[in-house]
């Protein structure tokens, strides 16, 4: 950490459009600290241009394959940032640790972690991590961070709601600290009940176009398709949200924007723009915009502005609660810049658990 010039570096891996890097910046500028990104790393392309368009000043380029990075020479920094995808290891020995992870992406962000030993980092992926493959998956991370590179962990599922969004999104946050850089950490509290949104806070302020709202045929079409996964037993259909209540997690795949659909009559205007099968329904039926997603997700408006649609859904789907990365990279700075002893081990077990 270069205190004399109050700036924290860090790198940012699988950084997507880079939800993690804006709360890891954010947190950093409200204690009077600036964060400086040295290096990214990102595959996919439409991923790479909105970062691009909203990180100007970087001097490196986000496109990267983590898999193929060398270690060795990156430059030093401070905090390590990632929300690397949730992939099964294949345990070869009883014990499994950082050798079982090879061949997959959290190995990538170990053997960084191992050669660069970072003061701290922080990882972000989805709830069903700790369950995975029975737990297994979890349990091998969580010893490798642990036992294996030697940082004193932390680890909790946040609620997205719980932190001023109007989203029903829980993650699992992992954070660590090297054995000379602090051992106190708490996540953070979740906020006041008054900074707490539903979907009506969230709404575009003007009538949105009629292309987001429902033709009479398609609706026909995902009602039948919930019946047929209804009498199937699964769970799988269209979803209408009261707009005084908190959307569900949004996702890219399948019917992603099916699961969000809210009623919105300020639209009066539904004359077809393009060829639709039926007509636009005058319910008010409609999909939330790609401005409405990235409100949901604590984004500035048009954070993805410039590229299609589809592929603007896309990359909020797959970004994470920027209020949240705030809340939890506030926690870790402070306690960066003021390192407190180790909690007592039941404390810190009942905080690892998230109980």
């Amino acid at each position: 950490m270069n205190i004399a010039h109050n700036t924290f570096t860090f790198i940012d891996l699988f950084a997507g459009v880079g939800g993690i890097r804006l709360g890891f910046e954010q947190a950093c500028k409200d204690l009077g600290y600036s964060g400086e990104c040295i290096f990214t790393s990102e595959i996919d392309d439409w991923a790479c241009k909105t970062y691009r368009k909203n990180f100007p000043e970087d001097s490196h380029d986000p496109k990267s394959d983590i898999t193929k990075v060398d270690e060795s020479q990156l430059p030093d920094f401070d905090v390590l940032l990632a929300g690397f995808p949730c992939q099964a290891f294949s345990i070869a020995g009883k014990r499994g640790g950082f050798d079982d992870t090879r061949g997959t992406l959290f190995f990538d962000v170990a053997r960084i972690i191992k050669q660069k030993r970072p003061k701290a980092f922080l990882l972000e992926n989805v709830k069903g991590l700790i369950n995975h493959r029975s737990g297994k998956t979890f349990e091998v991370i969580i010893r490798t961070l642990k036992e294996d590179l030697g940082y004193t962990i932390f680890y909790k599922v946040l609620n997205a709601k719980d932190y001023g969004l109007a989203q029903m999104r829980e993650r699992i946050y992992i954070v660590g600290f090297r054995g000379d850089c602090g051992g106190g950490f708490d996540f953070p509290k979740p906020a006041a009940k008054s900074e707490c949104k539903v979907i009506r806070d969230i709404m575009e302020e003007e009538p949105v176009e009629a292309k987001y709202y429902l033709s009479t045929v398609y609706i026909e079409s995902i009602k039948a398709h919930k019946a047929r996964h209804q009498a199937k037993g699964h769970g799988f259909g269209y979803e209408i949200r009261s707009i005084d209540d908190v959307a569900g997690a949004i996702v890219c795949g399948g019917m992603g924007r099916e699961r969000n659909l809210i009623i919105d009559p300020r639209q009066t205007d539904l004359t077809p723009t393009t060829h639709i099968k039926g007509e636009y329904n005058k319910d008010g039926l409609r999909r939330m915009t790609p401005k409405e997603w990235e409100r949901l997700q604590g984004f500035p408006d048009d954070w993805t502005a410039g590229i299609a649609n589809v592929h603007r859904y896309k990359q909020m789907g797959n970004s994470v609660a920027v209020p949240v990365i705030k809340a939890v990279a506030s926690n870790i700075i402070t306690e960066l810049i003021n390192p407190t002893a180790p909690k007592a081990k039941a404390a810190v077990a009942q905080l690892e658990l998230g109980f």
